[in-house]
């Protein structure tokens, strides 16, 4: 029986990274979490799976509009949706669902993507930036229409901003998740697409710390946006922050996910986050929301 689904983990497909290589054959040294085995190797994957919890997918972010033109951008994509689908097919016992790679560079091709995507996805991801621009850019606009009308998830994952000197994995994605969130209300997102469901990874980051400053300095209206989003549980334990996230969202914004297989190896942290959520005790009703109830109840829509 599956106990909980978890919203936000990661696969390498490994065509798909086979045809990456061949473009940037460096790719390894550039990226080290590139090597991480679990991301590809299935055995890996089973040999540390709990039994209970089933993942939706994403591809890893080595994002194609990084290395190539539009045209080649929009192929790679496709390989790699079409492979995670395979993957799902051949194990529905760990695998529940996909998240669609969209090639940012080809709007229009990504737009078909959305539009056609294999049967057993729920979702795309979108990065918090794209071609050196915030994700909240008006060009990319098309993709939350998109992704809006079909019902769809729109899970985001930080990147790194190239324009700074000193990223790093500690600190630096969780602001890069939290200006993207801020950039987005801003635009007026969710007075375009009301109910658009967009998934921010780490617990909404920044967010709930800092609640204060976002009700003191922005409008009520872009305040109340906030709390529009919803977040997962990737915070590699740490208990008293999953309950503030909890307290900001509500248990009904907040969505098991644990970005496996980083975190701990060799395949995530899954084990660690179900006994940071245990530590809160909860009450019933929002650890079945948190589990999976929330997610079934946003993909029941899905068209």
């Amino acid at each position: 029986m599956t106990e909980r689904i978890d919203v936000f983990a990661h696969v390498l497909p490994p065509k798909f990274y086979q045809s990456m290589l061949k473009i940037d054959p460096q790719i390894p040294q550039k990226f080290p979490f590139i090597n991480i085995k679990s991301l590809s190797d299935i055995g890996v994957r089973r040999a540390n799976f709990d039994g209970a919890t089933k993942q939706v997918i994403s591809a890893v972010n080595i994002n194609p509009e990084d290395f190539v033109d539009g045209e080649q951008a929009a192929n790679l994509c496709r390989q790699a949706n079409n492979e995670m689908a395979t993957m799902i097919t051949e194990n529905a016992d760990m695998f529940l669902a996909g998240i669609a790679m969209l090639p940012m560079n080809n709007i229009p091709a990504a737009i078909k993507i959305i539009d056609n995507l294999p049967a057993n996805f729920v979702g795309v991801q979108v990065f918090t930036r794209a071609n050196g621009r915030s994700i909240a850019a008006a060009d990319y606009d098309p993709i939350f229409k998109t992704a809006a009308n079909h019902h769809l998830l729109v899970l985001l994952h930080p990147i790194f901003d190239s324009r700074k000197p000193d990223n790093n994995l500690v600190f630096s994605w969780e602001y890069e998740l939290s200006q993207a969130a801020l950039e987005l209300v801003e635009t007026g997102l969710f007075d375009r697409y009301p109910n658009i469901k967009i998934i921010i990874h780490h617990a909404g980051a920044m967010i709930p710390f800092f609640a204060g400053r976002i009700d003191h300095i922005l409008s009520a209206k872009q305040a109340a946006a906030f709390k529009k989003f919803y977040v997962d549980t990737a915070l590699l334990g740490n208990a008293p922050a999953l309950q503030l996230a909890i307290d900001y969202f509500g248990a009904n914004h907040v969505m098991f996910g644990t970005d496996a297989p980083f975190g701990e190896s060799p395949a995530g942290a899954t084990r660690t986050i179900i006994a940071a959520l245990k530590q809160l005790n909860l009450p019933t009703d929002s650890q079945a929301l948190i589990n999976k109830a929330n997610y079934q109840r946003l993909v029941a829509k899905i068209k």
